[in-house]
């Protein structure tokens, strides 16, 4: 659909998460006009209709924390079997040489993937910026605009390198003089404001173990100043616990709310090691977290809990976290690790695959500071992803909306972004997979050379 004065039902699909809309819902242009209740018509004639009667309607996805850089070093035999830290230093300095074109393939090939699995709204933190990558978020904004997805793009930082007692080597580290200052030109140049935005910017310094407190408390005054949100990670380990206590005296959490972040602006990847107290400190902030299953699996860092934090106020959304420490880009497969994970802690009684689906798309929208996507409701983007259930693994498979879940849906049939169809048949619209994964492998190969 391009033209905004014509109508498309999306009728009757197979299973949908929203009661009131069991027939469908109306779309015109970017929108969604209406909800159509099961056995029910549209109150207007519509110029055209999509028989979704095999499909999963879901709203589409939202992913809080990626590093689309990473696609780049998956599997990459040095890092196995690592945790966090000594993770990261390990791959610090192949990531250190990264170039655009790289990082174009990897952004590129990643919003692919996540797209490929009924994701509409990607999001990505880059910060790793070195000589031969100054214009990463650039190349970033080109990808997303050329594939049509809807992005939130967040300009990290690293200003603490190997010589200050940090972890990342100095060569991707920058000035705090530097990373303000381009990150000003960032929002002023792409940051897009109010309902319908397809790409958002936000500041991102990286950790606490790479960023000077200078750095986090100007990024924060920037944020204020240019009402834009702010992402960190934050509690992932409890390696970084003991580094905040011994480098700065307190908590990580402590140490974010001194330097001016714990607010409804921000949202944290991770969250693992917060304890009851900080946890309700959150929910009464309105900080969201990005739960990060499948990265927290590999690395071993821990379970987030989401339970206690959704249950205080705090948005829990989803997220794949990079393509190093996942190692995919698929939100559809999160969703069903993020039930199994949370089950393991909880008990199978108290996570239902319902919660698991609003993390992913209402959760994950609040997190984002977002009320126009992440839902089906009247008014909000037409942003959806419709699975169907059609290969061995969904065969007997009673509930369809659990059977993703459950069964594993790991691809979608079609993907609707701002009421223009991304993904048809299982496949990307106007792009040339094949092509895109030849040369993405090619710069992997040339990175690690």
């Amino acid at each position: 659909m391009t033209d905004n004065t014509r109508t498309l039902w999306v009728r009757n699909p197979l299973d949908c998460p929203d009661e009131a809309a069991r027939g469908g819902v109306v779309i015109r242009g970017t929108r969604i006009i209406e909800k159509v209740a099961a056995g029910m018509r549209p109150e207007a004639p519509v110029d055209e209709v999509f028989d979704a009667s095999r499909h999963v309607l879901l709203p589409g996805l939202v992913n809080t924390h990626h590093h689309f850089y990473q696609t780049l070093t998956r599997a990459y035999s040095p890092a196995l079997n690592k945790a966090l830290f000594p993770w990261l230093t390990t791959l610090y300095d192949v990531w250190a040489r990264l170039d655009e074109e790289q990082l174009s393939l990897a952004s590129e090939l990643a919003m692919v993937e996540l797209l490929l699995s009924g994701c509409t709204t990607v999001a990505d933190h880059h910060y790793v910026f070195s000589g031969k990558l100054t214009g990463a978020i650039d190349r970033q904004v080109e990808a997303a605009e050329r594939l049509g997805v809807r992005a939130s793009l967040t300009r990290g930082s690293m200003s603490v390198g190997k010589e200050q007692g940090g972890l990342p080597p100095q060569s991707v580290v920058q000035d705090e003089a530097t990373i303000l200052k381009d990150s000003e030109r960032l929002i002023e140049r792409y940051h897009q404001r109010g309902e319908g935005a397809m790409v958002t910017v936000a500041l991102a310094p990286c950790s606490p173990f790479s960023v000077s407190r200078e750095l986090m408390q100007d990024s924060a005054q920037l944020a204020r100043d240019k009402d834009v949100r702010l992402h960190t990670h934050l509690a992932e380990t409890e390696d970084e616990t003991a580094y905040c206590e011994k480098l700065f005296g307190m908590r990580p959490l402590d140490y974010l709310e001194d330097c001016g972040w714990l607010s409804d602006r921000t949202w944290l990847a991770h969250g693992i090691y917060f304890n009851d107290d900080e946890i309700k400190r959150l929910g009464q902030a309105g900080t969201g977290i990005a739960h990060c299953p499948s990265s927290n699996m590999v690395l071993g860092s821990g379970m987030c809990r989401t339970l206690e934090l959704e249950r205080a106020g705090a948005p829990v959304g989803l997220a794949v976290d990079g393509s190093a420490s996942n190692d995919h880009s698929n939100l559809a497969e999160e969703m069903r690790q993020a039930l199994l994970l949370g089950r393991l802690r909880y008990g199978a009684d108290k996570l239902s695959h319902e919660t698991v689906l609003r993390w992913a798309t209402q959760g994950s929208a609040a997190c984002l500071g977002r009320d126009d996507i992440g839902g089906l409701e009247p008014g909000q983007q037409a942003d959806l992803a419709l699975f169907t259930l059609e290969e061995a693994r969904f065969s007997g498979a009673e509930n369809p909306l659990a059977a993703l879940l459950l069964c594993g849906a790991h691809r979608a049939d079609r993907v609707m972004v701002a009421g223009r169809w991304k993904v048809k048949d299982g496949a990307p619209c106007d792009v040339d997979l094949d092509a895109l994964l030849r040369r993405h492998d090619a710069a992997a190969r040339r990175l690690r050379a």
